[in-house]
């Protein structure tokens, strides 16, 4: 028999709705019982908007009187660890919005969490979730167009006033980065999860407009343990946004053009002239399925996981990697190194913040 579990959003910002809209999609399988914020004019609203029965100011009472089975958590970047450990220590399992955490150091407080308390605290990743990305890995895994040789990435979007008119959102503390661990970790995630285990990043990054603390343009080498290279590039400055992927394979080129997300129809399966794998073009780029990568897709799959006590696959060792290339990425970039992959431990300072800036004395 199938159970029904009951879910709470905590935090009621725009990103909220997305979730609203996703356990809606599952209204069989999951009820929406509660929404927090700490803005009580907001809360009321959004559950009055969205017909959520319980709205509350603190998520520990919310956790204490509801007892929900699941909570998703919507707030801003630079609390995601204390609501994901307070969640998890009250019982229920977890989806919290990207980026899972500010530092390797919280990484490890949340998967002491899930071991202390046999539940599981998920990231969304949503692009992972889609029929095509499905199709890509395991053609990926069959070499099924030969070896994966080279990948070049672009996430670049615009984000102006109006968007940075929300103070937290350009510093460390609230937002934990910018561009690179905000907007670029949708598509590097999956860059990461298709290509496997890296090796080595060199990366630059810049804050080139608007007063901010955090970066708005970031790019990096990244050399993966199987010998593929790839060249990211993230930017929040860029008028016409997209996002863009090409994997060239020994025998093909892949490439996905979109921009929030992505559906069958993105991507272009292609060869040189005159190959002798042209033929196989047509049967490559057959997608099975028609799943769009969306919050719906990964949160039925979370619900799967639920319903067989089993980790969800974007979770402990499914996000550490990607946790693990951003903090590379960010002491790279502010470091002006090379940084290999399992080389920042404590007492490293990015170990315990992305920044760095990290004071080991007052604690």
């Amino acid at each position: 028999m199938q159970t029904t579990y009951r879910a709470a959003i905590i935090g009621t910002g725009g990103i909220a709705n997305g979730h609203v809209r996703a356990l809606r999609a599952h209204a069989n399988r999951v009820e929406l019982v509660a929404a927090v914020d700490i803005d009580e004019d907001r809360v009321k609203t959004f559950c009055d908007v969205h017909d959520i029965p319980q709205a509350f100011v603190s998520a520990e009472t919310m956790l204490n009187q509801t007892k929900p089975d699941l909570v998703h958590v919507c707030t801003p970047p630079g609390v995601h660890a204390d609501l994901s450990i307070l969640a998890l220590e009250a019982g229920a399992w977890v989806l919290c919005e990207k980026p899972l955490c500010a530092s390797l150091a919280e990484m490890d407080r949340i998967e002491q969490a899930e071991q202390d308390t046999g539940r599981f605290c998920a990231s969304v990743f949503q692009w992972r979730f889609g029929s095509a990305g499905q199709h890509l890995k395991q053609m990926i895994r069959d070499q099924t167009m030969g070896k994966l040789l080279v990948a070049n990435v672009l996430t670049t979007w615009y984000r102006g006033d109006p968007y940075f008119a929300v103070k937290w959102r350009g510093t460390w503390q609230a937002a934990i980065g910018g561009c690179t661990v905000v907007h670029g970790i949708h598509i590097m995630d999956f860059l990461l999860w298709l290509m496997g285990e890296w090796q080595e990043i060199r990366a630059m990054l810049g804050t080139l407009e608007y007063d901010i603390e955090v970066d708005n343009v970031s790019m990096a080498s990244v050399r993966f343990a199987d010998g593929a290279m790839a060249n990211i590039t993230n930017s929040i400055l860029s008028p016409r946004q997209e996002s863009y992927m090409r994997l060239d394979f020994t025998d093909a080129t892949v490439e996905l053009n979109s921009l929030y997300s992505y559906e069958n129809q993105n991507w272009r399966f292609s060869t040189y002239d005159g190959s002798p794998h042209e033929h196989k073009l047509e049967r490559w780029s057959q997608i099975p399925q028609h799943i769009p990568a969306s919050h719906v897709t990964q949160v039925g799959a979370l619900l799967d996981s639920m319903e067989r006590n089993e980790r969800p696959a974007v979770s402990g060792p499914g996000v550490r990697g990607t946790i693990e290339f951003l903090t590379a990425f960010y002491k790279s970039a502010l470091e002006g190194v090379p940084v290999t992959r399992g080389s920042i431990r404590p007492p490293d300072p990015f170990y315990y913040l992305m920044n760095g800036q990290f004071d080991l004395h007052a604690t």
